[in-house]
């Protein structure tokens, strides 16, 4: 074997570390046997950024358009609320025919709204077979109360990853996480260019006008441009955000685009930017809920398509047996059972509800998939955008 030479600075190295657990006891015994704080200042900076949950009252309610409304929170304790990156969402909890249901919503508001006992802004517009929009926009009112979780999610502007220059492409309700970005820019929490193309079917269906008049007033560095795909109007573009649109309004310098809408527009908006041959980085997605027809996408067996299978749950100390449809996810056969398992961005990416499979077959699509390659190895899935195919068996951990 051979011999290895230590000079004198690594015998010095070897010497420091070896005595260090020495020193560490004798500051242990000379410690005073005084308890600790209770209340550490970091701790409580760290609670009030990430609360895991957090109790608002509706202070006021607006009238976005005959499907969209706004809810104004603020704090029932009085407390600001949590402070978030703009682009972010909060996870609400709800109680709809006494089984708890959890939903991502973005935050409409920009950060700044959130001081001085300020407020959060949800927009929440009623989709057709959505039924906790339809729930919450049907029997919210002043004064209720409402649960949300802290600030979640990716979908925001980071220096050491995005352009400078930054092209907004949103649909529907998927602009309000662009508003909050837009705010953030007006009111100097973030410092890039931002020019929104909003897709509407008509002029009367664009949200936020008036508020994003008053930011461009403030600021040049937002610029929206309303792109109507059922009218033509002036001042606005007519049709589809296409690659063409996205090119005129970039120019030459580098960008990074954000798309928020539906997953329709994900699925038109993925070829148009693969024709822009932009790197990976520079396209970003705020991706809510999963496909609706999963027979649809490559790879799924058509066979499972409209079956009814047997999932056996393990959660701690406790074990069920559920009916799952294979056209939905499993974690909505979940909150079908009156299960309140663990979630929160409902689209496969944030990981909360991380859940081992113990048997069974499942089909996650491949747009949704965002578990770790490590779990895809030894068999954890994402109940959120995992479709059974098969009985299953699965280990599931507590709500949380």
């Amino acid at each position: 074997m051979a011999k290895v030479k230590i000079g004198p600075s690594g015998l010095t190295d070897m010497l420091y570390f070896k005595n260090k657990p020495k020193e560490r006891e004798k500051h242990i015994a000379a410690a005073p046997a005084t308890p600790l704080k209770a209340d550490i200042p970091l701790n409580q900076k760290a609670a009030a950024r990430h609360p895991n949950e957090q109790v608002f009252v509706i202070e006021k309610i607006i009238e976005r358009s005959a499907d969209t409304k706004s809810y104004i929170l603020r704090r029932k304790d009085g407390q600001d609320p949590a402070f978030f990156r703009a682009g972010q969402y909060v996870v609400v909890r709800q109680y709809i025919d006494d089984k708890l249901i959890a939903r991502p919503i973005s935050l409409a508001s920009g950060p700044a709204a959130t001081l001085n006992g300020g407020t959060y802004e949800l927009a929440v517009k009623t989709v057709p077979d959505g039924f906790v929009s339809k729930y919450i926009n049907s029997t919210w009112k002043e004064g209720d109360e409402v649960r949300t979780s802290g600030p979640q999610g990716t979908f925001f502007y980071e220096i050491y990853r995005d352009a400078k220059k930054v092209i907004a492409c949103a649909g529907g309700s998927g602009i309000t996480p662009v508003l909050s970005l837009a705010y953030a820019i007006a009111d100097g929490d973030e410092d890039f260019e931002m020019t929104v193309l909003y897709g509407s079917r008509t002029k009367e269906d664009i949200l936020f006008a008036d508020e994003f008049a008053e930011i461009q007033a403030k600021t040049d560095k937002v610029k929206v441009v309303n792109v109507l795909s059922d009218e033509e109007a002036e001042g606005c573009e007519h049709g589809f955000i296409t690659a063409e649109l996205i090119k005129k309004y970039a120019g030459d310098e580098e960008y990074s685009i954000f798309a928020a809408g539906p997953q329709a527009m994900y699925n038109f908006l993925d070829g148009e930017v693969e024709k822009l041959g932009l790197a990976q980085k520079f396209y970003r997605k705020e991706l809510f809920g999963t496909p609706k027809e999963p027979w649809n996408l490559p790879g799924y067996p058509q066979e499972a398509k409209d079956k009814i299978f047997n999932v056996h749950i393990k959660m701690c100390s406790k074990e069920f047996d559920i009916p799952c449809n294979a056209n939905e996810t499993i974690l909505v056969a979940f909150e079908r059972a009156g299960i309140a398992g663990p979630n929160r961005c409902r689209g496969g990416i944030c990981g909360w509800c991380r859940s081992k499979l113990l048997s069974g077959e499942v089909f996650v699509p491949e747009q949704v998939d965002g578990r770790r390659e490590a779990d895809k190895v030894y068999g954890y899935i994402h109940p959120c955008a995992s479709y059974a195919v098969s009985d299953l068996s699965l280990d599931v951990p507590d709500n949380r």
